[in-house]
């Protein structure tokens, strides 16, 4: 089916889902997560022949973002599960106003109609982008990347099933099946078709919807995050976050790219840092993290010299750039020049330090003594995530239901003329 006739048929499904209450929505979330253990088979044959195709042609760390696992395919109906509990957002009256003249005004959520999402190989978030799309009152068109194709074909023939399973149609949970450039340019254009166009992946794809796309899209994904290590910081609550922000998923949006470390404490402080990320990691086995140092903090410790682009780059990998800075203002002021506006972190005891980062770093998450990886849908109560928007109009940060609605103003009177 071409790519706009798989947005008519969202279309013409949608009223089946305007019409829906919570009880039937929910129905058929937990129908779709049930369908999605009931076909772990299938869903891990096709996962495999997306894993297959990919070896040598994308990292290691990237195949750990591609391979499904029967606790991941668990976990994704989990977080349909999950979605299915959080109270429903549409008909939620926001604001409520009585005027002199009688008029009752009410601000009310309403969905979307059709949210169209382009994502790279990340096969979760067909059922995340989907169970939040629904639950949100809206029809959901998936654009995956040729690498997950067969692994979100098999998922979203799952979760087809357990829609129909409940009465309601398939349609509302389609996959795109072209994966050429073009069908992400039939989306991007597709004016009158789709509401909402989220882009979920890396710097190319964000910049090529929001260069070229004509109906309203919301940016998503890009993170440069920092971590900034105070000269009044716990060396040790540092090293824990770093190795955290770092190590514990390297290929996610919210994982620390680039580490600042004020002067004051870098002589005592980068040398530990090696010890913990690259000679430790490398006694257990485990992949050392490139260290690539600014020149002040290449006198201390041994490691790569930084290009010119280290501190602007969203490594994805085992690579952090470090360098060192005179002050928490130079901190947060290289922040404010490299930083994608997505995650970022200071480890300080000084309240006033702490204080400067929240309120000077212009940034959707900004952490204080805490890892940069809590930037997440499910780690912040909203269930899974759409995506992270790094932007500042109508959502920003993780995007929940709320976040997947819009509003209108429902007026009631008895006969009042203007």
């Amino acid at each position: 089916m071409m790519t706009h006739d798989i947005l008519r048929a969202a279309r013409a499904a949608w009223p089946a889902l305007q019409t829906a209450d919570t009880t039937k929505k929910n129905a058929a979330l937990n129908a779709m997560a049930d369908a999605l253990l009931e076909n772990v088979d299938d869903i891990l044959a096709a996962n495999l022949l997306d894993m297959t195709s990919a070896q040598g042609h994308i990292s290691e760390v990237m195949l750990d973002r591609l391979r499904l696992t029967e606790d991941r395919i668990k976990a994704m109906a989990d977080g349909i599960r999950e979605v299915a509990a959080l109270p429903d957002p549409v008909g939620a009256v926001i604001a409520h106003v009585e005027r002199p003249n009688g008029l009752v005004i009410e601000r009310t959520r309403v969905a979307m109609g059709v949210i169209a999402i382009i994502y790279e190989s990340r096969p979760n978030v067909t059922s995340d982008a989907a169970a939040l799309a629904l639950k949100a009152g809206s029809a959901c068109v998936l654009r995956g990347g040729k690498e997950a194709f067969n692994s979100a074909d098999a998922i979203v023939e799952a979760l087809q099933a357990g829609l129909e399973s409940v009465g309601l149609p398939a349609a509302l949970v389609q996959l795109v099946q072209d994966t050429t450039r073009q069908s992400a340019s039939d989306l991007m254009t597709a004016v009158g078709l789709v509401d909402l166009l989220i882009p979920r992946g890396g710097a190319g794809l964000i910049k090529a919807v929001t260069e070229n796309a004509k109906v309203p899209c919301i940016q998503t994904g890009t993170g440069i995050c920092h971590v900034y290590v105070d000269a009044a910081a716990d060396q040790a609550m540092a090293l824990d976050i770093i190795d955290n922000a770092k190590t514990s998923r390297p290929s996610v949006c919210n994982a620390e790219e680039v580490l600042l470390v004020h002067e004051a404490v870098a002589a005592d402080f980068l040398p530990k840092l090696k010890k913990r990320l690259v000679d430790d990691r490398a006694a257990k086995g485990l992949t050392p993290v490139e260290l690539r140092l600014d020149p002040r903090a290449a006198e201390i410790i041994p490691g790569k010299a930084a290009g010119k682009n280290d501190f602007d780059t969203e490594f994805l990998d085992y690579i952090l750039a470090v360098k060192v800075v005179d002050s928490a203002d130079q901190a947060i002021a290289h922040i404010q020049k490299h930083s994608t506006g997505h995650s970022e972190a200071v480890v300080s005891r000084d309240q006033a330090v702490q204080d400067a980062f929240a309120k000077g770093v212009d940034s959707a998450a900004v952490y204080l003594n805490c890892s940069t990886r809590f930037t997440d849908g499910g780690e912040f109560g909203l269930g899974c995530e759409m995506g992270i928007s790094t932007q500042k109009l109508h959502a920003r940060g993780p995007m929940g239901l709320e976040e997947l609605t819009t509003y209108k103003y429902i007026i009631r009177g008895n006969g009042q003329t203007r």
